[in-house]
């Protein structure tokens, strides 16, 4: 989030979270490896998983990119890295505490950015977009992923699934596209949502 108001908010939202929030959910661990297996990325690569929270999505991304890869992690609550170094997840990957809005990463330095359930938690959200099509090189991959679709997550949290949702093919093609990325796919079924986009050459 840009705002020190907002910043608190989602610090204070996922903080209390933290030590609990793999229990939650937890059955979710093939889908997040699934779903980094259908990116191909490549080994040797550097990928960033951008709102790593308690570190899920850590192993499967090492084990794609391999042990001469570079696997990153970042998150804006102290506490979701605090439960992923508990969890041993930083033995996979570099964990550091920083805003999606402004990364401190040089232009072009990624192979690809994995995103669980990180759109909706984006300011705007097109500045997150813009800053990550900036570390990305041209070639790589967006990929933006939860492990249930948006009609199963609606019905989660008790709320109707509405036209304007910006994770809808229809409204994330357009969002993407004038962010610096380009929309390759997006799959919405009950049991995953994973739209990937490229950042054009």
């Amino acid at each position: 989030m840009t705002g020190d108001h907002d910043t608190a908010a989602v610090q204070e939202f996922f903080g209390s979270r933290a030590a609990t929030w793999d229990s939650r959910f937890p059955d979710d661990g093939p889908a997040y490896a699934a779903a980094i297996s259908e990116l191909h990325l490549p080994v040797g690569g550097t990928v960033l998983d951008a709102g790593c929270g308690t570190g899920r999505a850590l192993p499967a991304l090492r084990a794609a990119v391999g042990p001469s890869g570079t696997v990153l992690g970042t998150d804006l609550t102290p506490a979701m890295l605090d439960e992923a170094v508990r969890k041993g997840r930083d033995a996979y990957a570099a964990l550091f505490l920083a805003d999606v809005v402004r990364l401190p990463l040089p232009t072009a330095s990624l192979d690809a950015v994995f995103g669980a359930g990180l759109l909706s938690h984006l300011p705007g959200p097109d500045t997150g977009l813009r800053e990550l099509a900036r570390v990305v090189r041209p070639g790589g991959v967006l990929a933006l992923f939860h492990p249930v679709g948006r009609a199963a997550l609606a019905t989660r949290h008790g709320r109707p699934l509405t036209p304007d949702d910006i994770r809808a093919e229809p409204n994330l093609g357009p969002l993407l596209a004038a962010n610096g990325w380009r929309l390759i796919s997006c799959t919405d079924e009950d049991t995953r949502y994973l739209a990937r986009a490229e950042r054009p050459a």
